[in-house]
């Protein structure tokens, strides 16, 4: 555009000095070897425009004859660059959908046509083709030679940390991570990596300089690096608690300023001021993460702040834990243990109940039970608050990966991420019971056969003949031992049907309802013979 307005504007300059110079009209004389030649003003100008434009035309003409070898084989080469460039792009395509058998081919291909040295990514293909094609070994080996390439260290570690994770080396794997976070701390993968490996060796120094080099470089959100920050800290004091309780304490004061409701900050940090005697500050920061969250550690420690305090004061202090958290169930949890302690039992069983009603759980069931044992000894009372307790949603705890500990860790012990553990109630696992019934073998079910009994098959008739003095104790027995044995039905028993018989058609069994007592045998006695006909 700027060159548009530039060419209009000497077009329109030279039209104004030709209008100008015909306004005024004039002469000019040239006199050249001996001959004098005279023009108008108009055009000698249009002459001399010619001449420049003609001067300036074979110009153009020679330095174009003069730089033509270079021309043309700069047109081969950027022909030669962009076939290269397609082929790459090619092969980055088929390695990226997993053909290696092409991503080779445009390797080769690639690497004929631009040199490596000037395009690294043709390193890159070659790599990822070796890695299609199973070459493990070779694609290391071409991960390794990149680390001499200041522009392709971090694509080489990056390769080798991944071949590492592959093959299960974890100290391989965290070395290349370590060197990536050296050089780039901004890297994400090679970050945390390295964050697992000083939280797993217990380096919460070095960890807590990695977190401000990710916070530095804009790596992670402010509030992301404050979290991490006051996970670290508080792991440190931990840590520090019976070797160096000044600097543990630092540590501890550092998170609970950090993160005043995080309750396992806020438990170290009250339990150090406590042992330097300083109950005053540890009494308030324990009160203010009540505020925020009630804990059931936080009333344990509120609670025994004071070693040497009655078991009155102790439950005076839990009733000020509940003055701070009304109407929460931690907090009449936490009065009625005190209670307890206290033998008021009265007390006990008003929070424990109330307990229930807010929140109800196993912990206030067992509790309960508790109470209940301290004061009557009922033990069928006992035993019913224990089976309440079993039905009752699980007490809240630590819980991480699946894994549930009654106490914080800063790292998962299954998969060593930070700040993995949260307070909340553990998952049932109710596919564990179904499975369990399906693993038991069914019981097979018996089959049950009909007594044989003599009878007189007709055609389409069943006759009940008089029982004679005779045979009736016989019957009788016969007719008890069918009660103890049941006699199957075999096929042997079909044999001997005659072939003459006519069939006849079954007719429909009454069920016995499992409290009919059935007929009483005096009654059937007195029955007179009758013949009657099923259909």
């Amino acid at each position: 555009m700027i060159r548009i307005l530039a060419f209009l504007a000497v077009v329109f300059a030279l039209g104004l000095g030709f209008a100008w110079l015909a306004d005024r009209p004039g002469e000019m004389l040239v006199t050249f070897n001996g001959y004098q030649y005279q023009v108008s003003l108009m055009v000698a100008a249009v002459a001399v425009v010619a001449v420049v434009a003609a001067v300036m035309i074979v110009w153009w003409l020679v330095k174009a004859l003069w730089n033509s070898p270079y021309t043309i084989s700069r047109y081969f080469r950027v022909r030669r660059r962009d076939r290269g460039y397609q082929a790459l792009s090619t092969g980055m395509i088929a390695a990226g959908a997993g053909d290696g058998a092409l991503a080779r081919k445009k390797t080769k291909e690639a690497a004929k046509l631009i040199r490596s040295d000037q395009e690294p990514l043709i390193q890159l293909l070659d790599a990822q083709a070796s890695l299609l094609e199973g070459d493990h070994e070779g694609a290391r080996e071409k991960f390794e030679t990149m680390l001499d390439d200041p522009e392709m260290r971090l694509l080489g570690l990056r390769g080798l940390y991944l071949e590492a994770e592959r093959l299960g080396d974890r100290n391989a794997a965290r070395h290349y991570a370590g060197r990536a976070a050296a050089v780039a701390p901004q890297l994400a993968w090679a970050a945390e990596s390295t964050l697992e490996d000083l939280t797993g060796r217990g380096d919460w120094d070095g960890a807590l300089k990695l977190v401000d080099a990710q916070k530095s470089t804009r790596q992670i959100e402010r509030d992301a690096a404050n979290r991490r920050r006051v996970v670290l800290l508080t792991a440190k004091a931990q840590a520090l608690i019976d070797s160096d309780a000044n600097a543990a304490r630092t540590a501890a004061l550092e998170a609970n300023r950090l993160r005043p409701d995080f309750a396992p900050a806020a438990v170290v940090a009250a339990k150090l001021l406590f042992r330097q005697n300083d109950v005053r500050k540890g009494s308030k920061i324990l009160e203010a993460a009540w505020k925020a969250e009630p804990h059931p550690e936080i009333a344990e420690l509120y609670t025994h702040a004071r070693p040497g305090d009655a078991v009155l004061d102790r439950l005076n202090r839990a009733k000020k834990l509940q003055e701070l958290k009304k109407n929460h169930a931690e907090s009449s949890l936490a009065v009625a243990r005190a209670a307890l302690d206290a033998q008021d039992f009265s007390t006990a069983r008003r929070e424990s109940e109330a307990a229930i009603r807010m929140d109800r759980r196993e912990g206030a069931y067992l509790l309960l039970a508790d109470i209940e044992e301290a004061e009557t000894a009922d033990q069928g009372k006992v035993r019913q608050l224990l089976s309440k307790a079993v039905r009752a949603p699980r007490d809240p705890a630590w819980v991480a990966d699946g894994v549930v500990s009654e106490r914080w860790a800063p790292v998962s012990p299954i998969t060593g991420r930070l700040d993995a553990f949260e307070w909340r109630a553990p998952m049932e696992r109710l596919g564990q019971l179904i499975d369990g019934h399906e693993d038991t073998p069914e019981a097979p079910v018996p089959a049950i056969a009909a007594p044989a009994r003599p009878v007189q098959e007709r055609a389409g008739t069943i006759e009940h003949t008089a029982e004679t003095p005779g045979t009736a104790t016989e019957e009788k027995t016969d007719d008890r031992a069918g009660e103890d044995h049941v006699t199957p039905i075999t096929a042997a028993a079909f044999a001997q049907v005659p072939e003459d018989a006519e069939a006849v058609e079954p007719a429909q069994e009454l069920t016995r309802l499992p409290d009919d007592p059935g007929v009483d045998p005096d009654d059937a006695a007195d029955k007179s013979t009758r013949r009657f006909r099923l259909f």
